[in-house]
């Protein structure tokens, strides 16, 4: 779809990601004339990646527990998810032709599981809409006289408009043509960006022994910062152990808490509880008993009951104590010093891969400058924002990109109630 491009617009949207695309099909169902400006040759490529392809498209939390997964500034989404929640994000993609299902009962995703079916049928109801799509054209400018937006312009040529959407998402996937850019606009047209930083990504450790590690994911794993300020961080799903470091669905949505913190510190240390909460107390019973059932077996034995053997080896090296002697040989402080370390096994966090292997970014153009009614800003009429722009990010399963979906559907209002 690409449309042969006027120089006058109602509304021109800078970005064809989740964010940008539902901006556009809004704000055209309304009847306004609608620009859309990729700088990549192709739309969509950032929700073709979400959820490995499959595009988990939201959850089937409320509206409060939705948002308190966002953090503090959770309630800024009020207006957006009154606008347009789970409910009426399934809906409004039945209505486009692409059917979903929640197979867990949690997470949504299109029946096909594929990404291609959403973007397909985006890209098509923007085309039924008439809604004018240029890629490979890069937005460099803002244009305005310091009270309203006036359009943008690009390399090549100036497009007019009263009113202007910034969807551009963040620094995540640079391969997939995160560059920022969004954030360079909004600074010369007078915005705040708060410090960035990369987020639901793996994560690097000090410890070498994870390597030892890899074969095993480890279900149901709580992680929790071991710094006096940061105490009541934690989270808490599947983990799994790298060459050189820490991921799966639990650090990924864990990272977006420890980089701050790894940028301000050098160093973030952890304290993991893979026992499926067991505190040291219920450890000694459960060990205990296992010593009753069967007396001649060896303490690695005995911690292969709880956790995988190549993890019980590395514990126990981390402890001093003799894998391959009984429980109750050891000597008092190794058996406290493994009972310990198997309730809360440390880790230092030491480095990540940066944004290339972030998919989201922490941090954005501040909220306080963004009308959470509208999504309009509060320095330039006509001027909006929806999506990872702005510094509002949340854990893995839906959640990002229900909010891109909300904002934008809000900010293609155009300022209107939504319908």
């Amino acid at each position: 779809m690409q449309n042969t491009p006027e120089s006058s617009y109602e509304l021109i949207v800078v970005g064809a990601g989740a964010a940008g695309m539902m901006a556009a099909i809004t704000a055209a169902r309304q009847g306004n004339k609608v620009l859309l400006l990729e700088k990549l040759s192709k739309i969509g490529a950032k929700l073709k990646a979400t959820g490995g392809g499959r595009c988990n498209l939201t959850n089937t939390l409320s509206n409060e527990d939705f948002m308190a997964r966002f953090g503090r500034d959770g309630r800024f989404m009020t207006p957006a998810l009154e606008a347009l929640d789970h409910k009426a994000l399934i809906a409004f993609f039945a209505g486009i032709g692409v059917e979903s299902h929640a197979p867990d009962g949690y997470r949504v995703f299109p029946v096909s599981h594929s990404a291609v079916s959403i973007i397909t049928a985006l890209e098509e109801e923007m085309a039924r809409l008439g809604v004018t799509l240029i890629t490979s054209t890069r937005v460099e400018r803002l244009e305005h006289d310091g009270a309203r937006v006036t359009g943008v312009s690009t390399e090549k040529q100036t497009y007019s408009a009263p009113n202007v959407i910034i969807a551009t998402g963040g620094l995540g996937y640079p391969q997939l043509g995160a560059e920022g850019d969004g954030f360079t606009i909004a600074s010369a047209a007078g915005h705040k960006v708060t410090e960035l930083f990369p987020a639901m990504m793996p994560l690097r450790t000090k410890e070498t022994w994870v390597a030892a590690c890899r074969a095993d994911t480890i279900p149901k794993a709580e992680l929790r910062v071991d710094l006096a300020k940061a105490k009541n961080l934690r989270a808490k799903g599947d983990l799994i152990f790298t060459a050189n470091g820490i991921r799966g669905p639990v650090v990924l949505d864990f990272a977006r808490e420890v980089n701050p913190l790894l940028a301000k510190y050098g160093e973030v240390p952890l304290l993991i509880n893979m026992t499926k909460g067991l505190n040291e107390e219920q450890i000694r019973t459960h060990i205990k008993n296992e010593i009753h059932k069967h007396p001649e077996q060896s303490v690695l034995t005995h911690m292969m009951t709880l956790l995988p053997e190549s993890l019980c080896r590395e514990l126990c090296t981390l402890a001093d104590a003799d894998p391959d002697t009984g429980f109750n040989k050891l000597e008092g402080i190794v058996r406290d010093r493994l009972v310990k370390i198997l309730a809360w096994t440390p880790l230092t966090v030491v480095g990540h891969d940066g944004f290339k292997m972030a998919m989201i970014t922490r941090g954005g153009i501040s909220l306080k400058e963004i009308r959470p009614e509208s999504m309009e800003s509060k320095l330039l009429r006509g001027l909006y924002f929806c999506g990872e722009v702005m510094n509002l990010d949340g854990p893995c399963g839906g959640y990002n990109l229900q909010w891109s979906f909300s904002s934008g559907y809000l900010a293609g209002q155009l300022g209107k109630s939504p319908a």
